[in-house]
């Protein structure tokens, strides 16, 4: 996959384009992506996959406070390269481009730059300044200069439609698995691990702090995880807690995310860390002691362990 982050020198061959956010690269993008890599090969043509960054609330200060996303950028193109498309341009998002009419973006970029001979969009793609423009509109642009386009039915999982909205939702109430079949992999995280209070290591739970870089990464619901692990390219399992820790006394609540990983002892600080969520144990808990805790911490290490057959 070559990645493009300007318009300019393409040299593309018969483009068939597809256009979105695609947040999560779902199961329903990817059935998205599977045609249009059908119909490049089917017209002697390349996939070419165009996405905006930054989001565009990020950019207009739109509710950024409630903007949770599936994926950052670097997280969405090492998704993207494992669907086999040829291309993925990345369009730089400014104000300036938020006040183009449909109109513009079409002729200007889809015509004009990328040369689009076939545009493959979702069951319910909106675009151009407001989202107004849809299908229809879209039909009469190709019609005027001169591409194809094809819009697919939405994609279903027991009769439901995929979209990154519910799986941000499953996400928010915990429910981990359902999350990951509409996914089509397990959700995950990276971050960086910073210092901590240290607690974990005194009865035997040594945990690796997560710090999350985006405000707008969407955190699974509180509670205790089974995890895979992955540090420096080398895999392992883990129990994942997000949470604040009510058994410790402290004056200052904030929530937190720490992973103990199974069978490792080695010093990681200020080292890249990705967590990917396989089952939610239960919800956090505040015991009477901090022996307490650890008798519980037992318990969820045991079943962690059958469930990944260690």
């Amino acid at each position: 996959m070559i990645i493009h982050n300007d318009l300019n020198n393409l040299n593309i061959k018969t483009p068939v384009l597809t256009i979105g956010v695609f947040d999560g690269v779902h199961l329903g993008h990817l059935s998205i992506l599977d045609r249009l890599i059908s119909l490049a090969k089917e017209k002697n043509g390349e996939s070419v996959v165009l996405t905006l960054w930054p989001h565009p609330r990020i950019v207009l200060n739109k509710d950024i406070e409630s903007l949770r996303l599936l994926n950052n950028i670097e997280e969405k193109k090492n998704l993207l390269s494992k669907t086999g498309i040829d291309h993925l341009i990345i369009l730089p998002f400014t104000y300036e481009f938020s006040q183009l009419t449909a109109c513009e973006f079409i002729e200007e970029y889809l015509v004009n730059k990328i040369h689009v001979k076939h545009l493959i969009i979702g069951y319910n793609h909106q675009f151009g300044k407001d989202r107004k423009a849809g299908y229809d509109f879209l039909m009469e642009c190709s019609n005027k200069y001169g591409f194809d386009i094809e819009r697919l039915d939405a994609k279903l999982v027991e009769n439901d439609t995929i979209s990154s909205t519910k799986i941000r939702e499953f996400l928010i109430v915990g429910k981990i698995e359902i999350a990951n079949k509409y996914l089509g992999y397990e959700y995950f995280i990276s971050g960086n691990i910073i210092d901590g209070n240290k607690i974990g290591r005194t009865i035997g739970f040594p945990t690796a702090n997560i710090q999350i870089p985006e405000p707008y990464k969407q955190i699974p619901y509180d509670g205790v995880y089974a995890v895979k692990v992955k540090i420096n390219e080398e895999s392992y399992f883990g129990m994942l807690n997000i949470g604040t820790r009510p058994t410790i006394e402290s004056s200052v609540k904030t929530k937190n995310m720490e992973v103990h990983i199974f069978n490792f002892d080695k010093k990681i600080y200020n080292q890249s860390i990705t967590v990917s969520f396989v089952q939610r144990i239960r919800d956090e808990k505040k015991f009477a002691s901090i022996d307490e805790l650890k008798q519980h911490l037992e318990k969820d290490k045991i079943q962690i362990s059958k469930l990944f057959g260690l």
